[in-house]
């Protein structure tokens, strides 16, 4: 009697992806297969699976990081099932703790991806991708704004100069920066270092302004319903609203508070044994720019809202971070009613 084949062979793909090559484990759900390094082209591994396995349901998996989701992409438009996943949820046994390299890490995202233990982030559609490229830009100028006023700065305390009392806060006004233009050193290099270091300052200023002004105004028009929806949320202005639309995407996707804030990262770590339990602070697991935006715009909420003064004032006495990251946990629950209610928020009303 001939023997016939009823089930469809499987091949599972783990990739470690780099700028110049991959390392790929190929394993099918027989064989545990074999491990090569190629170039980093999606279209030479499609070849190369069209030529060894031919009519294979094929799987990928790659890990998160720099190369981004082009890969991903390519992936899919084979027909291939595509995850992108976080590192930090590939398992790693006892001894793989402290042995690393590329052709390790290939097989154990493969054999993860064959054992269905893998799930993928979130993979952004190409317009959010890019809005948020823009988003993340904003970010480094602002990092570099605060570190050239720290250099002009530290360029004054070590010429022992100080500054008039008025101007002494964090405020850079018109009449500041005519002071600093002003200034004479005893040599003409120092006036130099001075100058250039202004002109730097004058054309991050310029650049973060723009950058902010034209994040704002792509959200205002393509995505302008849960814009205003956010903006109408007191503490988060049009940049809050803006990384959250980059950075979250649509947040109906969540099901409840207790999944956003985990993904935020203002879910607390625990460690349990036995009868005793204890919590560890934030979670080390977040999105750690956008969960800085929501501590922030906490301290505004408190100002503006007497529902989260209420609040705050209520736990007055205690740690004042954590009471903060309480009013952040409560911002981010009040996020999400209004993104899935849909009706703006009002003022004093308890959320």
């Amino acid at each position: 009697m001939e023997s016939q084949q009823t089930a469809v062979p499987k091949l599972y793909i783990g990739i470690d992806i780099h700028k110049r090559s991959w390392k790929v484990h190929c394993a099918t759900d027989l064989f545990s297969g074999k491990s090569f390094s190629m170039s980093p082209d999606p279209e030479q591994l499609r070849t190369y699976v069209s030529r060894h396995f031919p009519d294979y349901e094929v799987a990928t998996a790659y890990e998160a990081g720099c190369c981004g989701y082009y890969a991903h992409r390519c992936f899919e438009s084979y027909g291939w099932r595509s995850l992108v996943v976080n590192p930090a949820d590939i398992h790693r046994k006892g001894k793989e703790k402290h042995t690393k390299t590329d052709k390790i890490d290939s097989q154990l995202i493969a054999r993860e991806l064959k054992d269905g233990r893998l799930e993928s982030i979130l993979v952004p559609d190409s317009k959010r991708e890019e809005l948020r490229s823009l988003f993340r830009r904003r970010n480094d100028l602002v990092k570099d704004f605060r570190r050239i006023k720290s250099y002009i700065k530290m360029q004054l305390l070590y010429f022992g100069i100080k500054e008039p009392e008025e101007f002494d806060n964090d405020h850079w006004s018109h009449k500041y920066r005519e002071w600093l233009d002003d200034m004479v050193f005893k040599h003409p290099t120092a006036k130099s270092a001075l100058e250039s270091r202004m002109r730097f300052f004058r054309f991050v200023d310029q650049e973060l302004r723009d950058v902010s002004t034209q994040l704002r105004r792509y959200c205002k028009v393509h995505y302008k319903k849960d814009y205003l929806l956010l903006r109408s949320i007191p503490g988060i202005g049009g940049i809050v609203a803006c990384g959250i639309l980059c950075e979250l995407g649509d947040l109906r996707r969540f099901n409840n508070v207790k999944q956003l804030a985990g993904y935020v990262g203002l879910a607390p770590s625990v460690h349990q044994s036995g009868d005793h339990q204890r919590t560890m602070g934030m979670t080390p697991r977040a999105n750690r720019l956008l969960r800085s935006y929501f501590v922030e715009a906490s301290w505004q909420a408190i100002r503006a809202d007497p529902v989260m003064q209420a609040y705050y004032r209520k736990h007055q006495g205690k740690n004042v971070k954590r009471i903060i990251v309480k009013v952040a946990r409560k911002l981010l629950s009040r996020t999400l009613a209004v993104i899935k209610t849909e009706v703006p928020y009002t003022i004093g009303v308890v959320a």
